[in-house]
């Protein structure tokens, strides 16, 4: 599978919150359609220790180091990058019913967490592969409560059963949505055919599923996207 990257896509940066930044790129594929076919015959299956609420499968290796080179060219600069230590691709699709979600994936989340986020930025990329935006982009939060309220709700959301967390924490079932009780939404990126959004990962942020209803199996139809994981040094953190 050959996949070639736009030398020319449409690059706009988005000011979050507090210098946090949002780096995206449309019409980022020459030939988009030739993923979603890939997809329409490749198994996807639910990762291994990771909550994603779907099936995925893996890519090839020049299309993982094409992908890192066009983070690279395009995230280096405005988050503020030294070096890509690495980088994990995968092809997604979001496919779980609500009912089925487990109470910490009604919660926002962070991609990882670094011991020394002063050094560390553990960057992540989504490809959007589908052309019905009602299918939903990203949505970006800010915290509403303390670290240690944060704390205390993921460790129950890992530990309590949900109809126990719904009355301890009253957070409803399901995908999650804008504003609550914990968290103020600070953005939302809106999904589009053939659009890729790099951000730090480490930032609380979520996929705006606000329609579950149209979530599929089919490739075709479904919210298919690609999504890059890259650990990397900052900027200020030297070599």
């Amino acid at each position: 599978m050959i996949q070639l990257f736009n030398p020319r896509p449409r690059v706009e940066v988005l000011e979050l919150r507090a210098g946090a930044r949002c780096v995206v790129l449309d019409d980022v594929l020459l030939e988009p359609e030739t993923l979603v076919a890939y997809a329409s015959r490749t198994p996807l299956e639910a990762p291994q220790g990771n909550l994603y609420p779907g099936g995925v499968a893996a890519l090839s290796a020049e299309f993982d180091a094409r992908l890192r080179d066009c983070f690279w060219q395009y995230a280096r600069g405005p988050l503020r990058l030294r070096r890509c230590q690495a980088a994990y691709v995968r092809l997604s699709m979001a496919t779980t019913p609500p009912a089925r979600l487990q109470p910490l994936q009604w919660l926002c989340h962070r991609d990882r967490i670094e011991e020394d986020a002063s050094q560390t930025l553990f960057a992540a990329s989504v490809l959007y592969l589908f052309r019905q935006p009602a299918l939903g982009g990203t949505r970006f939060f800010a915290p509403r409560c303390s670290p240690e309220a944060l704390a205390a709700l993921y460790s129950d959301a890992e530990t309590l059963g949900p109809e126990a967390f719904t009355a301890r924490h009253g957070v409803a079932p399901g995908y999650p949505g804008a504003d609550s009780t914990h968290f103020e939404c600070i953005a939302t990126v809106p999904a589009a055919w053939n659009r890729m959004i790099i951000y730090d990962g480490g930032a609380y942020h979520c996929a705006a599923i606000d329609h579950p209803e149209l979530l599929s199996d089919d490739p075709a139809t479904g919210r298919l996207t690609v999504n890059g994981f890259f650990p990397c040094r900052r900027a200020s953190a030297g070599l």
